[in-house]
């Protein structure tokens, strides 16, 4: 029996071309082969070994008479067990990925974690041993040349140092995440990747439901945002209690460890401080009324409207060209741009497409949204779309290839270096999608192209700095009043249309149903106040171009020095090479302009 589901792909596939999946065979043959069980069998070894060998001997061993070379030697041990480690949750979580709504898949997943968890239980202690080293011996062993390689690793752990409990507690919250967080963030995927949509009779998924959004036909749109809602709101108990057990789930952790900010912990994990944040999320918050407020009265004119419902927020405009842009077309569009930046960065994005390393076509149960994934160093990255053809979905293609070029490149530093923290991981992907826009607008010379592609870019970098910046402001918001009690969906609803208005601006006009919206956001989820990394990337990204665009040559080896660099320094050495500082006051004014220059010439057309 054909389902209108299957009708739906073999057009899209017949308007795209063959879209492509991934090969996880680089990490594993199967989820059923005994490779899988063999390594897992390895990891719970070797872990258990390694405790043997170094736990509670750590001090005795930086103290030998060859302190830091031994030392050294024990940190790549414990390196060689990440990169096992990583290579395994890297499979099962992609595989998973695929397909959420497979029993098999999450069953293996959840089983994958489960050992793994109560495996890393044995080499928990150390990190908070190293920690608990003198720090003048510490210092004195940096002349051994092995531990100095280390060093950037060991400064980032130190900040940890005021938050780690005892051994004893911190086993108690490795191993009760399984049962805990990760239980309710696998509930969540499960649940939104299951739900279907009801769309004037024909039954749809959370992606093709969403790219109604994006419409040319505004009844289109309504039907999409009607569907959206409905359904949301036949599960909002559900998000709403994942919702409320995370941030209480959080909130405990906070208290135990002795973070003040209900953010805090993850600006130590960005390695960016409060102050830094604080500025960004104010810089944007005032700049409202002279980015979205008046975009969005401008797209309000040129559709016609006194005011756009909430629905045609992200309509084309009515010049726009609608046609499906083919997976061959797409392709060559990001690798053109970025070849145009350096031939590098083209060949190193093009081993995606060569190599099966992304997984394009939207299928039931698969994941929602878009990532790149970047495993371990010694395998690769390797990325997910959902692709519908639409060119947000050609930036959205340029955005995760970014991410992926960063991650090959930062590969080389090792599994506990190569690691990039949100804000800068954000700057290659947001820096892929300008080149990849930069290119299309050289080569468009009619004028109401030009005007539509310039929309296009406006509207993409409201969502990535205003929006993301108000996902942040509405996570504050709740993660605050969680601490004071449960908040109902009814209350969640409220704080997200109060700050979706503020936001948004008068020009759109919020209707019944969209206080449900909140509810199918996964960064709440999975990264709570991950979504300033957007704005932090997109706003350090407009002033890095502006360094490009008026640089001599020189620029494209220190941007890829910067990417090669991936976790091993600070987000103030590598912007220095560019002239450019986070922590100055001024810093975000300057790539906020560069939105509210391209929306003055939209004005002058």
């Amino acid at each position: 029996m054909t389902t209108q589901s299957d009708l739906h792909t073999s057009t899209q596939e017949q308007d795209l071309g063959q879209l492509p999946e991934w090969d996880l065979a680089d990490l594993y043959p199967s989820m059923e082969g005994s490779e899988v069980e063999a390594d897992l069998k390895r990891a719970e070894e070797e872990t258990v070994a390694f405790a043997a060998r170094h736990e509670g001997k750590l001090e005795q061993l930086l103290k030998s008479d060859d302190g830091g070379k031994a030392l050294a030697a024990a940190i790549g041990d414990y390196e060689e067990l990440q990169e096992l480690y990583g290579r395994l949750y890297s499979f099962a979580g992609l595989l998973h990925a695929g397909d959420m709504s497979d029993a098999a898949r999450s069953k293996f997943y959840a089983d994958v974690r489960d050992r793994l968890t109560a495996a890393s239980t044995h080499g928990l202690f150390f990190e908070l041993e190293l920690n608990r080293l003198d720090d003048g011996h510490l210092e004195r062993a940096m002349s051994a040349r092995e531990l100095a390689h280390y060093q950037p690793w060991l400064a980032d752990l130190r900040k940890e140092r005021p938050y780690q409990l005892d051994e004893r507690t911190e086993k108690l919250f490795l191993e009760k995440s399984v049962s805990g967080a990760s239980a309710w963030n696998r509930l969540f995927d499960e649940t939104i990747s299951g739900l279907t949509f009801d769309v004037d009779g024909e039954e749809l998924g959370i992606e093709r439901t969403l790219n109604l959004l994006q419409d040319k036909d505004g009844a289109r749109r309504k039907l999409g945002a009607d569907a959206l809602s409905s359904t949301f709101g036949v599960h909002l108990r559900t998000f709403a209690l994942i919702t409320n057990t995370l941030a209480k789930d959080k909130e405990i952790s906070d208290r135990w460890r002795g973070f003040e900010d209900i953010a805090d912990q993850r600006h130590l994990a960005n390695r960016v401080e409060r102050p830094v944040v604080d500025a960004l999320e104010s810089a944007v918050r005032d700049a409202y009324p002279r980015l979205s407020h008046r975009y969005y009265a401008l797209k309000a004119k040129w559709l016609g409207y006194d005011v756009l419902d909430h629905w045609d927020r992200n309509a084309p405009l009515p010049q726009e060209e609608t046609a499906s842009v083919p997976w061959d077309k797409a392709r060559h569009t990001v690798l053109e741009a970025y070849g145009g930046f350096h031939p590098h960065m083209a060949t190193l994005a093009a081993r995606f497409f060569d190599n099966a390393w992304i997984d394009a076509p939207v299928r039931p149960g698969k994941a929602p949204g878009a990532f790149s994934h970047s495993t371990v160093p010694a395998v690769h990255p390797y990325v997910l779309v959902n692709y519908q053809g639409r060119t947000r979905d050609v930036m959205t293609l340029a955005h995760e290839l970014g991410h992926g070029v960063h991650q090959i490149l930062a590969a080389p530093q090792g599994a506990l270096m190569a690691p990039t923290p949100l804000t800068l991981a954000e700057t290659a992907s947001v820096f892929g999608e300008m080149l990849t826009f930069r290119s299309l607008l050289a080569a468009t010379e009619d004028a109401a192209a030009r005007k539509v592609l310039i929309a296009s870019k406006v509207e993409d970098m409201l969502n990535t700095v205003v929006r993301q910046i108000a996902f942040y402001t509405f996570e504050r918001r709740v993660h605050t009043e969680r601490r004071e009690g449960e908040l109902t969906s009814e209350r969640l609803g409220e704080i997200w249309l109060d700050i979706q208005r503020e936001s948004l601006g008068p020009a759109i006009r919020l209707g019944e149903g969209y206080e449900n919206f909140w509810c199918y956001i996964p960064h709440f989820i999975h990264s709570p106040f991950y979504v300033y990394a957007y704005a932090f990337g997109d706003c350090l990204v407009n002033s890095l171009y502006a360094v490009y665009e008026n640089a001599d040559e020189g620029f494209a080896e220190k941007y890829f020095d910067m990417l090669s660099a991936g976790g091993s320094k600070h987000h103030s050495e590598l912007l220095a090479p560019f002239g450019l500082d986070a922590s100055d006051a001024g810093f975000w004014s300057m790539g906020l302009k560069v939105i509210e220059g391209m929306i003055d010439e939209l004005e002058g057309l």
